[in-house]
């Protein structure tokens, strides 16, 4: 019965591949999308950025926020939760 389907089943074999590589696409693209480490480095700069005076404190602030809310939604996704 298996040799039997996968002969019948052949013709479907280059959209399984092509299915096969979206998924291998997708898990990529999920893994630098939830990947912490840009995210910090750009809270670093950001601190930086104030520390040297080339943003004001209400900039700061507004951008913080942005990237502390997207360090909980990554931390969320990491322990399986909505995101």
């Amino acid at each position: 019965m298996g040799l039997f389907t996968q002969l019948v089943t052949l013709p479907l074999a280059p959209v399984r591949g092509v299915a096969w590589v979206m998924d291998r696409v997708l898990e990529v693209a999920e893994d630098e999308y939830y990947d912490p480490a840009p995210v910090r480095l750009e809270l670093a700069e950001l601190e930086r950025k104030l520390l040297a005076g080339e943003i004001d404190e209400e900039t700061f602030d507004q951008r913080e926020d942005e990237l502390l809310d997207r360090l909980e939604e990554i931390r969320i996704h990491a322990q399986g939760g909505p995101a």
